[in-house]
């Protein structure tokens, strides 16, 4: 059974829906999910795990979550050969260059870490909507299948 832990930061709870649509869905397709918020996590949890994926929001002027910066920075120290990782995240198109550069800071650091992607990201703005949840139950899957192969 494949395991996959999937890791959050949330402000006005955009992006626990984002990580509770992904959890759900990894849970379908047959895996074990842990589901923890960022500053309860460390980043050696992902060494545990054959999925890895965080769910971020991007705050004031392209700038990571606060209660993140010691899990990003960590992140990137982390060796994770034999994972696959995946990064999504809720935005708001209103700050235009700086929309969802969060996701954009994950991917890069997981890459540092020799993890697989084994999705393209995601970025939604604002609440997920229906082809949103659509988005991210392709996202899970693509996640589950690069895993399996």
């Amino acid at each position: 059974m494949l395991t996959a832990h999937v890791v959050y930061a949330t402000i006005t709870g955009n992006n626990r829906q984002v990580a509770a649509i992904v959890t759900e869905e990894l849970r379908h397709q047959g895996c074990q999910v842990t589901e923890s918020e960022i500053f309860q996590t460390d980043a050696t949890d992902f060494q545990q795990v054959d999925i890895c994926v965080v769910c971020a929001y991007t705050y004031d002027g392209g700038a990571l979550p606060d209660e993140g910066l010691d899990f990003y920075e960590d992140l990137q120290a982390t060796r994770l050969p034999h994972q696959v990782f995946g990064v999504a995240g809720s935005g708001d198109t209103y700050y235009g260059t700086d929309y969802n550069t969060t996701v954009d800071h994950f991917e890069a650091a997981f890459q540092l870490t020799g993890a697989r992607e084994g999705a393209q990201p995601v970025k939604i703005d604002l609440a997920p909507d229906a082809d949103d949840h659509q988005r991210l139950v392709i996202f899970a899957r693509g996640l589950t299948a690069s895993a399996q192969s």
